[in-house]
């Protein structure tokens, strides 16, 4: 691959390799995908009540390379079956964080709902982050839409 189009390095650590080598690692469903799947590391199966939150291991840790962070987000199948989301969702991994991916999933549905080992449970994006630099100012500069807030631009 040309240097211009190198792509970066993303790193990933097994926490326990011996425990949980049967999770596979993030990866790329398709060839197309945005996002990797990530899977639960969870011992025995987990049930989310309707309306209850757990926070599910994924069995990895990773190092993300500067300037970059890990977006975690619901997947779509999870949750128009089943109700079950990120309860931030989008979440953010920063790329200095070295501590195991852990999955915050909520059941928004109205039956339980259980996390069985290996089951695909999020995906993750990785994007590029840009930081800013943080002026104070008397006044904004005015546009349009201004102070115009949630729904100020009708239904349709």
């Amino acid at each position: 691959m040309p240097t211009s189009t190198r792509l970066p390095t993303l790193s990933f650590q097994r926490l326990r390799a011996e425990e949980d080598g049967d999770i596979p690692l993030p990866r790329y469903m398709t060839p197309q995908a945005a996002g990797m799947d990530l899977h639960a590391a969870v011992g025995s199966p987990t049930t989310i009540a309707p309306g209850g939150i757990a926070l599910i291991p994924t069995g990895f840790a990773m190092a993300l390379p500067p300037g970059f962070e890990g977006q975690i987000r619901p997947r779509s199948g999870l949750a128009v079956k089943h109700g079950i989301g990120l309860i931030n969702s989008p979440g953010t991994i920063d790329s200095d964080y070295r501590g195991e991916v852990k999955i915050p999933l909520i059941n928004l549905g109205d039956a339980p709902y259980t996390v069985q080992r290996g089951d695909r449970i999020a995906q993750m994006v990785i994007q590029k982050v840009y930081r800013v630099q943080l002026q104070v100012v008397e006044s904004l500069d005015s546009t349009s839409r201004d102070t115009g807030g949630f729904g100020h631009t009708g239904v349709r």
